[in-house]
């Protein structure tokens, strides 16, 4: 089990650039089942959870070759379908979360897909019925060992149709039109999840011959095509990590340049961030946080009860961002109720910080009210276990605000989605070293 040691109370200067979107990255490597012909991605984060889902690709049989960092061809001429139905495939699939996707683009090209149950964060549940429900509706037979946790999903070709989700799900709507482009017919999906990384994959599959229309919306018309071919496809950058710069930036009272964010793509993010009282400023296509020399004070509705942050469906507030704007509201000035609305496990790791001094209350597994010090009474450091990846990274943060060391166990959750980071925390001045 790996470990940080952090030594807080240290401001922080200079310029960071976010990596690769990881949530986007699970999608589009997934997509490149849908052809025989070379896709070409960049900008693919060096995370463990990435690098996991390509070595999945290569054992599946795909062809791989590594252009440059970030940068892969990818070749799915060959693929050996008997793997899903090998016990190593059963082991090395349950211990990623997008291994789900790979149904999708495995049951429209070839006829069937199989995934043993996923594993990954510990934040609640995570239903996969949407998923298997959307496969049901274009025509494809389910079955599950409930022996070996195994899903499957047979069809001889699938039928385009009209389905209503029943959650605007993100993973679950890329599956469905992933399975749905190489369907016979049209396949209408309303209730679809409509993030940017969704409309990234979108694109990229109508690059490679797809009919997809109504990209951007919740309603997605594919009207369905015999083959797909080869295409180029850059990724945009992880708005988590985005955010998690800023409430690092405020935390630590530190000037940064957040570099290359793709504002028209950050939705509700800068918003909510200012609604806790901190300069989010535009400069060109890059974030600029000033020093908050004088902390940063939370505003309150317009009748003055208290403001109440929550999550929701794009164009909502993303729910991976929450553990960050619990934790920078720890130092504000003001109070916020903080509702995470999808998962219900996922605010637990608010006991490490009441631990460091931080006055919140956990209502529920749901919601949690943070009075904040104001910077009057500083966190203190302290001995953490990182239980997910967002909470490993707000605890992290936490820990860079303190004042003393802090020890974070279990990094590899942090490492499962963020790249190289102590790295780049170092280079704009951060005390941490990995054990």
């Amino acid at each position: 089990m790996g470990t940080f040691k952090i030594e807080g109370g240290h401001r922080l200067a200079g310029e960071i650039t976010p990596q690769g979107a990881k949530n986007e990255a699970l999608q589009i490597l997934c997509a490149v089942l849908l052809t025989a012909e070379e896709v070409v991605i960049s900008n693919i984060p060096d995370i463990v959870d990435v690098n996991k889902l390509i070595s999945l690709l290569e054992d599946l049989g795909v062809k791989i070759q590594k252009k440059g960092k970030g940068s892969y061809v990818f070749k799915a001429d060959d693929v050996n379908i008997d793997y899903l139905q090998s016990e190593q495939f059963k082991h090395d699939g349950r211990g990623l979360r997008g291994s789900i996707m790979l149904v999708g683009p495995l049951l429209g090209r070839f006829g069937k897909g199989y995934i043993p149950k996923p594993g990954g964060d510990k934040i609640g549940r995570r239903r996969l019925d949407t998923h298997f429900e959307g496969f049901i509706n274009l025509g494809a037979k389910f079955r599950y060992n409930k022996e070996e946790y195994f899903y499957g999903v047979e069809a001889k070709k699938l039928k385009g149709t009209y389905m209503l989700l029943d959650e605007a799900s993100v993973t679950g709507t890329a599956n469905i039109v992933m399975a749905a482009v190489l369907a016979e017919g049209t396949t209408t999906i309303y209730n679809a999840a409509c993030e940017p990384y969704l409309q990234q994959l979108c694109k990229m599959l109508n690059r490679m011959g797809a009919k997809i229309t109504g990209v951007g919306s919740n309603l997605l018309v594919i009207e369905g095509v015999n083959k797909l071919g080869g295409t180029e496809h850059r990724m945009l950058p992880d708005m988590i990590e985005i955010g998690s710069w800023i409430g690092l930036a405020a935390m630590t009272k530190s000037e940064l340049t957040i570099k290359n964010v793709s504002w028209d793509d950050l939705g509700q993010i800068p918003n909510v961030f200012r609604k806790l009282g901190i300069q989010v400023e535009r400069k060109g296509d890059d974030i600029y946080i000033p020093e908050h020399v004088d902390g940063y004070e939370i505003q309150n509705y317009i009748d003055g009860s208290i403001l109440t942050i929550s999550d929701a469906p794009w164009p909502g507030m993303t729910p991976d961002l929450l553990s960050i704007i619990l934790v920078v509201a720890t130092q504000a000035k003001g109070e916020v109720l903080v509702h995470q609305k999808m998962f219900e496990s996922r605010l637990f790791f608010v006991d490490k910080l009441i631990d460091m001094g931080a006055k919140i209350i956990l209502c529920d597994p749901h919601r949690a009210t943070v009075m904040g010090h104001n910077f009057k009474s500083t966190l203190k450091a302290t001995t953490m276990v990182s239980p997910d990846i967002r909470a490993g990274v707000s605890l992290l943060i936490a820990a860079l605000c303190a004042k003393g060391t802090s020890t974070i166990h279990n990094i590899e959750q942090i490492d499962r989605g963020y790249e190289d980071i102590d790295n780049r925390l170092r280079a704009i001045g951060a005390k941490i070293v990995r054990l």
